[in-house]
């Protein structure tokens, strides 16, 4: 750090530095394997101009204030390779990349889980990314067990009662009959899954095809690429307005009386919606028949082709 560069908390150093993100940095500095000018610090002390930080004696070397050293790259993670920094764990994307600077990944894709995930050594854009409020885009294509139907279309589409909350209403397009895309703003645990589980569907294949502007393009599974300045400009520019503080995406704690809510509420928006169509459907079926069976729902699974 130089004379004019101001005090810096310790977590925010070490993660600008790309060693780790700051979560993890704050339980390095509890486990006391952080140093500053070889003393043991406290959380939320301040790195000052000339201090010497070091993380199980390594030094720990600032960051340049242009960004100009940050690492940004996009990782088509293959099946089985698990998103953690831990390099005990067997599989982990760290090994996988095989990156010569440190790097961590920005948010997670599950190990049975395949497609796009960014890799970055810049702290500082890992939590407004993940922020759910920034409503930044991430499209899956997913595969099921079973013919897809309209009224799984619907309820995605429109939010179902998971891990205690109900999801935001999302864009789902179905793609073929056991196929479809989702695009997501949240990131709940395991959400696609427990979402399509929540419908007595499972998850057969899930890919992450895009985030925000960028897409996997010609990434084959594996493979990485940086990204481009053109594409870190578009970034940067949607993430400029977001907080940096990051929603907690873990399972929350549930109790039966919130979930009897919850289902209770989603109950009662399908008792609602099957009402207001009753009619229309009873005084419309001969009309409607004749009509499916010319612009039918093409991958209903009641449907037979004749």
């Amino acid at each position: 750090m130089t004379n004019s560069t101001p005090p810096k908390r310790l977590n925010k150093y070490i993660s600008d530095s790309g060693f780790c993100s700051r979560r993890s940095a704050d339980k390095m500095i509890e486990a006391n394997r952080v140093t500053i000018n070889d003393k043991v610090p406290e959380l939320g002390t301040k790195v000052l101009a000339g201090d010497v930080v070091k993380v199980d004696g390594f030094d720990i070397a600032p960051i340049s204030a242009d960004k100009s050293d940050r690492i940004y790259i996009a990782y088509n993670k293959p099946i089985g390779i698990t998103c953690t920094t831990e390099k005990h764990v067997r599989g982990n994307i760290i090994d996988a990349i095989g990156h010569k600077k440190r790097i961590f990944p920005i948010g997670r894709l599950d190990k049975p889980s395949e497609g796009l995930i960014f890799l970055t050594s810049d702290g500082d854009i890992v939590n407004k990314i993940l922020r759910a409020e920034n409503a930044h885009d991430k499209e899956y294509i997913v595969t099921v067990d079973k013919p897809i139907s309209e009224r799984f279309i619907e309820r995605m589409s429109r939010g179902v009662p998971i891990l205690g909350t109900i999801t935001k209403p999302c864009i789902v397009r179905v793609k073929s009959r056991f196929e479809f895309t989702i695009i997501l703003t949240q990131g709940l645990n395991r959400q696609i899954r427990r979402m399509c589980e929540y419908l007595d569907y499972e998850v057969k294949t899930l890919k992450r095809s895009r985030i925000m502007n960028v897409g996997l393009g010609s990434l084959k599974p594996g493979q990485w690429r940086e990204l481009t300045a053109s594409e870190m400009a578009d970034i940067n520019q949607a993430v400029q307005g977001s907080s940096k503080t990051a929603i907690n995406t873990a399972q929350p704690k549930q109790t039966t009386s919130n979930m009897t809510e919850l289902e209770e509420l989603s109950a009662s928006i399908n008792n609602a919606d099957d009402k207001s169509k009753s009619k229309t459907k009873r005084s419309t079926a001969a009309k409607k028949s004749s009509s499916k069976q010319r612009e039918g729902w093409p991958y209903n699974s009641h449907k037979t082709k004749g």
